[in-house]
């Protein structure tokens, strides 16, 4: 397979950030000799790793992580601190923080740990959220790490990068299937997070690093522990999701798994712990499920999932919320059922008639949902679902409006309002069927027309994908939507 590097340039985001905040930032951690880790110093860090740290503490870096941190925002850790509260405290204590890194007395608390619930009652995921000081200082170390691992890590490594993304692990995959590599071996890292090993991953990281003293804190945030019910756990193992510094991390573990595959000629696509391999039959499967399980559990120290773990036809699994299908002699992304049964409960629980929400207050947060939902799987083919679940949620939409009318002379009112005879709108208004029977009656379909929800403020699934493909749609006389720099709305 050829290969083209292709480098990262996470300095941009500097120019898309407030400045406000960066200056009182730079009045406040002082002036600084040293160059910012930023990728245009990409080469001299390769070179010499050795002051990694006099860079982390760099008052451009340091004023770079603290925008990212406050654009980011989040909820606060052990200490209680606000993001609102981190600007102050860095002006009253910066100093002192910045010398107790360079002598090495600098102590990271203790993560706050939140459970999340996984889909379709799958447990729970374990996440852990860094004191706001913790999460900038982080957020630092990643700037400058970044530019040194990116270099080096595999093109078919899309999580946690700049400039990749799940949309491009998915194009990947469709090439490998119209390649003829059709089936595919999904090897499920058990608690991936939770299991990584101290020691293998320190060393990994200290191939690159000469900074002893950068290593030493990566440790100590390792080993920071864990808060759950006021009491704190030590980490012996794992590195908790959810800090800045996370990702790049499992990035560096992953690493060794990504160059043995390479090595091994296999065709891959890896997001964080989601690696696929593509093979062209399951016989030839079934050997590389076999070797690499091994290779994951004797040269990483991670675990594979063996129940969740399979060998398959590629129809079958679903990578990243995504599937495929073959039609018209290749292979086409579709939307896994499981993520539409996600959706489809999501929309559900924002229609619930009995919430006490406002049209608007609904309308709101569906928009919010459809609009992040649609845009992540704009990739796929799914006009057909797209309209099949427009249509269940007006009709849940109609349910709201029903219930939320109560009184029969209110329901009168409004059903004359949208167009409908006076006698048959008090014919409907005195009626006893249930809303969701009343829903989807003709005198709602009249009535709540397409025209009037979007007259309301709803943008439906059909509407948002639509507009989404017409917009990214190059023409050939080079424009997007087919009107000269014009966008569709």
């Amino acid at each position: 397979m050829s290969k083209v590097k292709k480098t990262a340039n996470p300095g941009k985001i500097n120019r898309d950030l407030p400045e406000e905040d960066g200056a009182e930032l730079r009045s406040t951690l002082g002036e600084s000799s040293f160059a910012s880790a930023l990728p245009d110093e990409k080469d001299r860090i390769t070179m010499d790793t050795s002051k990694l740290l006099e860079k982390v503490i760099d008052r451009n870096n340091l004023n770079l992580a603290f925008k990212r941190v406050k654009k980011n925002g989040g909820s606060h850790g052990v200490d209680g601190m606000k993001v609102e509260e981190l600007l102050p405290h860095l002006k009253q204590h910066g100093e002192q923080i910045k010398r107790d890194l360079l002598e090495g007395k600098y102590r990271p608390q203790p993560v706050r740990r939140v459970e999340i619930p996984k889909p379709n009652g799958g447990g729970v995921r374990l996440l852990g959220i860094p004191a706001v000081v913790d999460r900038m200082l982080q957020q630092a170390i990643a700037q400058v790490l970044t530019p040194i691992f990116e270099k080096e890590f595999s093109d078919y490594s899309y999580g946690f990068r700049p400039g990749k993304s799940a949309h491009d692990a998915i194009k990947q995959a469709q090439v490998y299937l119209n390649e003829g590599y059709t089936t595919v071996v999904d090897i499920d890292l058990e608690n991936f997070f939770d299991r990584v090993n101290h020691d293998k991953l320190m060393y990994l990281l200290s191939k690159r690093i000469s900074d002893k003293r950068l290593l030493k804190l990566i440790r100590r945030y390792l080993e920071s522990g864990v808060m759950v019910g006021g009491l704190v756990s030590p980490s012996r193992e794992g590195t908790v999701q959810g800090g800045p510094l996370s990702p790049l991390l499992s990035n560096v573990m992953l690493h060794e798994l990504d160059m043995e595959l390479e090595k091994r000629g296999h065709r891959f696509c890896r997001y964080a712990d989601d690696c696929n391999c593509y093979v062209k039959s399951r016989r030839a499967g079934e050997r590389v499920m076999s070797s690499i399980s091994e290779f994951i559990e004797q040269r990483l120290k991670l675990k594979v999932n063996r129940d969740k773990s399979a060998v398959d036809y590629v129809n079958r699994r679903k990578f990243l919320g995504f599937s495929f299908y073959r039609a018209k002699g290749e292979y086409r992304i579709r939307v896994d059922a499981k993520s539409l049964k996600r959706l489809k409960d999501k929309l559900r629980l924002l229609t619930y008639r009995s919430n006490g929400w406002s049209i608007d207050a609904r309308i709101y947060r569906l928009n919010q949902v459809i609009r992040g939902w649609v845009n992540y799987f704009s990739l796929a083919d799914m006009r057909s679902h797209c309209l099949l679940l427009d249509e269940w949620l007006r009709r849940r939409l109609g349910m709201c409006y029903w219930k939320q009318w109560k009184k029969v002379k209110t329901k009168h009112t409004n059903l004359v309002k949208l167009g409908i005879p006076v006698w048959k709108a008090w014919e409907y208004a005195n009626s006893r069927k249930g809303y969701w029977h009343i829903a989807n009656s003709w005198i709602m379909h009249r009535s709540l027309t397409n025209a009037y929800l979007e007259k309301a403020g709803l943008h439906s699934l059909s509407y948002v994908y639509f507009n989404l493909n017409l917009t990214n749609r190059r023409m050939p006389n080079g424009t997007y939507g087919g009107v000269r720099g014009q966008q569709v709305n």
